[in-house]
C-alpha cells in the first residue's frame, strides 16, 4: 500500500475508482466502499487514510472502517490530525454555542459537537452544566478521546468540570469499548437547565447521552402556546414538553410513555420545579392510548423516537406517522393545535408533510399548517451534507 507523507504524517493512500470522486469533490464528507479501488485488508478501524482520485491526486483525510460508509472526512486539506486539529474545531464549536447565548443563567444544555454539522463527523458531544457526554459513531473518533478531551479542555476552561465518554451503544460491536469518565467526576443524576426549567440528567443510565436536547427551541415554541391550555405530551420521556407547557401557564399536562422509567424521570423534574398547573402521569403505548382519548384537549404532542432508521422499514414508519396523527386529529377540540415530529433520516421533509397531509384527509377535519419546524441550531447542518437534516416538525391547527 502506497502511503502520503507530509509534515511528519504518514497515512495510507486509498485510491477511488473512476468517476467515483465527484461526491468528495463536492465536499460531502463520507466515502461509501464500493467508492474505493485500493484493496484494504491491511487497514484497521480507525485508521488515518488519505483519499486521493484515479490519478492520484490528493481529496481528502478521514478515518476508515470496514463499514458501508468507508471514510469519514475530517479535512479536505493536507494537513495534520492532531491535538491542534481537534483543539481548533472543538474551539469553533463552543465559539458558535456562545454566539447562540446557550450557556447562561437560563440555559447550561446544549450540544457542544454535531458531528458532520461541526467538521468531526462521527463525534457527537452534549453538554449539561459543566460536563460534556461523549458518544463516538466510528472507531476513529473513539480513538481520538484523548485528542478530543485535550481539545474540550482548551476550549471550555474553567467551564468543563468533567468529560464522560458513552460509546457502548453505538460501538456495540467493537471490541473493548467501555463507558467512563475521562476528566473529573460527577454524580448523576445532574441538574442543568433549559430555557427556564430545570432538569435531572443522567447519562449513565439514561437513553443518548441523557437527554434530547434537538428539541430545545420546539419545546420553548410550546410554552408560547399553552397559557391555559390542557396539554397531551406523547412519547414524553423525560417530559421536556409538558414542564416547557407548565411553564408556560398551561392549566393541565399529561405526560405519556410506555416506559415506567420514563415516567418516572418525568414525575423528577416536576417536583425539581414549582408549577401552578396540574400535572399527571400515564404509562400506556402510545398509539393504543390515542385511539380513544378520555380528555379534551388543546394541544397534543408527538414526538416518537425514530421509526425508521433503514430505508427498508421506511413505509412502515409512514403507516405508523398516518395513524398517530389521523387519531389526535380525530379527537382534538375544534381550533386545537398538534405540534407533530419526524426523527427518523430516511423519511425526509416532503415525504413527512405529505403523510400528515394524509393523516388529516383520513381524520376528516380541517388542518392548517402554522409553522415547520426543524432541530435546534446547535445541531447545525454542513451544507454538503443534507442528511444532518434528521428532525422535521410541524405545528397544526385542527379546525
Amino acid at each position: 500500500m502506497l502511503f502520503f507523507t507530509f509534515a511528519a504524517m504518514n497515512y495510507p493512500i486509498l485510491q477511488l475508482r473512476k468517476s467515483k470522486d465527484q461526491s468528495l469533490q463536492r465536499k460531502h464528507p463520507w466515502v461509501f466502499s464500493g467508492a474505493i479501488y485500493t484493496p484494504t485488508d491491511t487497514l484497521k478501524d480507525g485508521d488515518l487514510v488519505a483519499v486521493h482520485d484515479c490519478r492520484n491526486q490528493f481529496l481528502a483525510i478521514g478515518h476508515y472502517q470496514h463499514a458501508t460508509i468507508a471514510v469519514r472526512v475530517l479535512s479536505f486539506q493536507e494537513q495534520s490530525i492532531d491535538e491542534d486539529f481537534f483543539t481548533q474545531k472543538l474551539s469553533n464549536a463552543v465559539s458558535l454555542r456562545l454566539k447562540l447565548n446557550l450557556l447562561t443563567k437560563q440555559n447550561s444544555i446544549f450540544r457542544l459537537c454535531h458531528g458532520e454539522g461541526d467538521g468531526l463527523p462521527g463525534l457527537i458531544i452534549d453538554f449539561y452544566n459543566g460536563v460534556a457526554v461523549i458518544q463516538c459513531h466510528s472507531v476513529g473518533m473513539y480513538q481520538s478521546l484523548d485528542l478530543i478531551v485535550a481539545g474540550l479542555k482548551a476550549s471550555l476552561g474553567k467551564k468543563l468540570k468533567a468529560v464522560y465518554s458513552k460509546s457502548s451503544e453505538t460501538l456495540n460491536k467493537v471490541d473493548g469499548v467501555v463507558d467512563a469518565y475521562l476528566f473529573g467526576s460527577c454524580v448523576t443524576p445532574h441538574t442543568a437547565i433549559e430555557n427556564g426549567v430545570h432538569y435531572q440528567i443522567d447519562w449513565v443510565l439514561g437513553q443518548k447521552t441523557g437527554f434530547f436536547i434537538d428539541q430545545r427551541e420546539n419545546r420553548a415554541l410550546l410554552n408560547r402556546y399553552a397559557l391555559g391550555k390542557k396539554v397531551l405530551n406523547t412519547f414524553c420521556y423525560s417530559g421536556g414538553f409538558s414542564l416547557q407547557a407548565l411553564l408556560g401557564g398551561a392549566t393541565l399536562a399529561h405526560s405519556l410513555d410506555s416506559s415506567k422509567k420514563a415516567i418516572e424521570a418525568t414525575e423528577e423534574n416536576v417536583k425539581l420545579n414549582s408549577f401552578k398547573g396540574e400535572h399527571q402521569s400515564i404509562v400506556a403505548d402510545a398509539m393504543e392510548y390515542m385511539k380513544d382519548l378520555k380528555e379534551d384537549y388543546d394541544i397534543i404532542v408527538i414526538d416518537p423516537p425514530a421509526f425508521a432508521k433503514h430505508r427498508d422499514k421506511r413505509h412502515q414508519a409512514i403507516q405508523g406517522y398516518k395513524r398517530l396523527n389521523a387519531h389526535a386529529f380525530r379527537q382534538i377540540k375544534p381550533g386545537g393545535i398538534v405540534f407533530t415530529f419526524s426523527c427518523s433520516q430516511v423519511v425526509d421533509k416532503t415525504m413527512f408533510t405529505h403523510t400528515i397531509i394524509a393523516a388529516a384527509i383520513e381524520s376528516g377535519r380541517n388542518v392548517r399548517i402554522l409553522e415547520q419546524l426543524h432541530q435546534a441550531a446547535d445541531h447545525p447542518i454542513n451544507a454538503y451534507h443534507p442528511e444532518g437534516e434528521y428532525l422535521k416538525g410541524l405545528i397544526l391547527q385542527i379546525d
